[in-house]
């Protein structure tokens, strides 16, 4: 079995493959102080909750975004699965041509989400990512990561809104009955999805413009991508676990005969 890691900003992503099926996974909030016990411990009772032997974990696999929680997570690997983990960083294979100005300046989920919707749907593709930022991922149908647009996600925006009017409440991020807002939560909520699903299905449309290619998939991804994809035109196909595929799929590259 493959133990796949995906450590983001707020939350996490843990998966385990059996095979090309994923067995199991959970999402854990991301904290930046947790020790490497209390990380191993929480892994272990997730799989013994899950009735997954953790001697049947041949392998680990992991990428992050945040570099304060990789010393826990690598320690917790190594003292409670005695293995050293996988990285997913320069100098791993992909099978992708990044054509960023600096390629280091692409973060680790980007491309692992890149190299699982390639091996899934093929190119080429927009991928879109809903998680503490919204980004847009452009990749040619010659595998290349053309580079990507980074905008704030929809929690933080909705936090300032609540902060910064002082007169507007706190509001559950929800589809509303409709469009026109005919309450103050009904105003706010209409003003975040249709915001969103706006901002999404332009730049999607301009992106597709820029990539001058034919059959452009979109993939969405992240928490609030099933959300903005039931109004979004622009939105083909939603994966929620794409990033936790991506890792099988960078595992398999480099490691399956």
């Amino acid at each position: 079995m493959l133990l796949a890691i995906d450590v983001g900003n707020i939350t996490s992503a843990i998966g385990v493959y059996k095979g090309d099926t994923l067995a199991g996974n959970w999402r854990l909030s991301t904290v930046r102080e947790r020790t490497s016990d209390e990380t191993g411990i929480i892994i272990l009772s997730l799989l013994d909750n899950a009735g997954i032997n953790p001697k049947d974990i041949k392998d680990v696999v992991v990428c992050s975004v945040v570099p304060p929680a990789m010393h826990s997570i690598v320690s917790a690997i190594r003292k409670y699965f005695n293995k050293q983990p996988i990285l997913v960083e320069t100098g791993i294979k992909t099978g992708i041509n990044i054509k960023y100005e600096n390629p280091r300046e692409v973060g680790s989920d980007k491309i692992v989400n890149a190299v699982g919707a390639l091996k899934l749907y093929g190119g080429p593709l927009i991928i879109v990512d809903f998680g503490t930022a919204i980004t847009f991922c452009a990749i040619s149908s010659r595998r290349e990561y053309l580079g990507g647009i980074i905008c704030p996600g929809i929690n933080i925006s909705a936090e300032a809104l609540f902060d910064k009017a002082s007169k507007l409440p706190r509001i559950e991020i929800a589809k509303p009955r409709h469009i026109i807002g005919r309450t103050t939560v009904g105003s706010m909520q209409s003003g975040i999805i249709y915001g969103f699903v706006g901002q999404v299905d332009h730049i999607v449309s301009l992106m597709k413009q820029e990539m001058k290619e034919e059959g452009i998939k979109v993939i969405a991804t992240g928490g609030m991508a099933k959300l903005i994809a039931s109004e979004s035109s622009a939105i083909d196909i939603v994966n929620p676990f794409l990033t936790l595929e991506g890792l099988k799929a960078v595992y398999d590259l480099n490691f399956m005969v």
